[in-house]
C-alpha cells in the first residue's frame, strides 16, 4: 500500500467538543469507562482525509478482513499486526485499520500491545504514563481513550513498561483481559512489537490467534520475513494475509 503526505486541508476549527470523561463507549453500557476524547495525528489520514488514496487501500483491506471472520458469532475480529523490522509502518496501519473498523458502526479497540517502542500514544497524542502496561501489572481497569468523530473507537496505550515486556504479555493477566476484550468490542486490533527484535508479537500472535503481516518494500530483508513466518508458525496463529508498504 502506498503512504503518501498528509492533505493539509483539514479544518482549523473543529466544532466545540463536549465533556466526554468518564462517559461509556458508545453502543454498549457495560463498556470500560472512557478517560478522554482526543484527536487523531494528521498523519493518521482515516480520521482526517478519508478520500484519500491510502484510505481507499485501507477500507479494502477491512473488507478482505470481514470476508476472513471467525465462524463463531459470538466472537469479535481480532487481530494482530505484525512485521520482522521497525520502520515498517505497522503502527500506522494499525491506527488507519482500528479506525476503518470503528467507521461500520461497531465498537473497535486499538491496544499498543508494543512495549518496547510504542507509538500509538503519538498517533493518538496523549501522555502514556498509564495503559497496558498498569493494567496488567496491577489489575487495574485499563485507562482508554476515545477518538473525535469516531464515536465507536477505543484507544489503549502502552503505558510505560514497569517490567520485561515479554512477562507482561505472557501472563495469565493479559490473556484474561483479551478474553473480556472479545465479549465487549466487534473488533480489535493490536500493535506489536517488531518480531525480528522481541518475542513479544509471538505471545500477542497466541493468545489473538489472527495475524497479518506487514513488509515493507526495499526495506524489508526477505530472510526476516521468512524467518518470522518460522516462528509464527509455533503460536499456531492463523495469517490472515500480508501486507506490503511503499513509502
Amino acid at each position: 500500500m502506498n503512504a503518501r503526505s498528509v492533505d493539509p486541508r483539514i479544518p482549523n476549527s473543529p466544532p466545540a467538543k463536549p465533556d466526554e470523561t468518564s462517559e461509556l463507549h458508545p453502543g454498549s453500557r457495560d463498556l470500560t469507562p472512557l478517560h478522554e476524547v482526543v484527536e487523531a495525528a494528521r498523519e493518521v489520514l482515516m480520521a482526517h482525509d478519508p478520500l484519500h488514496a491510502r484510505c481507499e487501500t485501507v477500507r479494502a483491506l477491512r473488507t478482505e478482513l470481514l470476508l476472513r471472520r471467525a465462524s463463531a458469532p459470538d466472537r469479535s475480529d481480532s487481530v494482530a499486526l505484525m512485521s520482522p523490522c521497525a520502520g515498517e509502518g505497522r503502527s500506522l496501519l494499525a491506527a488507519d485499520l482500528a479506525i476503518a473498523f470503528a467507521q461500520t458502526g461497531q465498537p473497535t479497540l486499538l491496544v499498543d500491545a508494543d512495549l518496547r517502542r510504542p507509538r500509538q500514544h503519538v498517533l493518538f497524542p496523549v501522555a502514556n504514563l498509564r495503559g497496558l502496561s498498569q493494567a496488567i501489572e496491577f489489575g487495574t481497569a485499563p485507562q482508554l481513550y476515545g477518538v473525535y468523530d469516531v464515536p465507536t473507537l477505543s484507544v489503549l496505550t502502552s503505558g510505560n513498561a514497569l517490567r520485561n515486556p515479554l512477562e507482561l504479555l505472557s501472563s495469565h493477566r493479559f490473556a484474561a483481559m483479551v478474553e473480556n476484550w472479545r465479549r465487549q468490542y466487534a473488533f480489535i486490533v493490536f500493535d506489536t512489537a517488531p518480531v525480528g527484535e522481541f518475542a513479544d508479537g509471538l505471545a500477542v500472535a497466541s493468545l489473538v490467534g489472527r495475524v497479518l503481516t506487514l513488509s515493507r518494500a526495499h526495506h524489508t530483508p526477505f530472510q526476516d520475513m521468512q524467518a518470522m513466518l518460522r516462528r509464527l508458525a509455533a503460536t499456531r496463529a492463523q495469517i490472515l494475509g500480508a501486507v506490503i508498504n511503499h513509502f
